[in-house]
């Protein structure tokens, strides 16, 4: 796995995502509680940036046509999307977040 930082832990808000750029990717960084997601910046339906919407219940919501993608997952858990969204392995050193792009959690290959 090759881990690259992303940010600070303290400059992830509660309730939105941050966007990063890792490599030739968008990212969007979320915390849920206390733990922190990486999933690609980009909406599998809309293909908007997903960093642009509200995180909530482990959750993040698409802001242009309210599709809801699992933090964990990036299964969509409402419609109108219903392809996943890649998801990255994070690692937390310190007080900041690393992201690994070159896998992904879930098995989604970004796009």
């Amino acid at each position: 796995m090759t881990f690259e930082r992303a940010c600070a832990l303290a400059d992830v808000p509660a309730d939105e995502a941050l966007a990063v750029t890792i490599g030739e990717y968008d990212v969007a960084i979320a915390k849920d509680g206390d733990e922190y997601f990486a999933l690609q910046d980009l909406c599998s339906h809309a293909s908007v940036s997903l960093s642009e919407g509200e995180v909530a219940n482990g959750a993040v919501e698409c802001w242009l046509h309210g599709s809801c993608f699992e933090l964990r997952t990036g299964k969509p858990t409402h419609f109108p999307a219903t392809e996943a969204v890649a998801t990255f392995p994070v690692e937390i050193r310190g007080d900041d977040l690393y992201v690994d792009v070159t896998t992904t959690v879930n098995g989604v290959t970004p796009a």
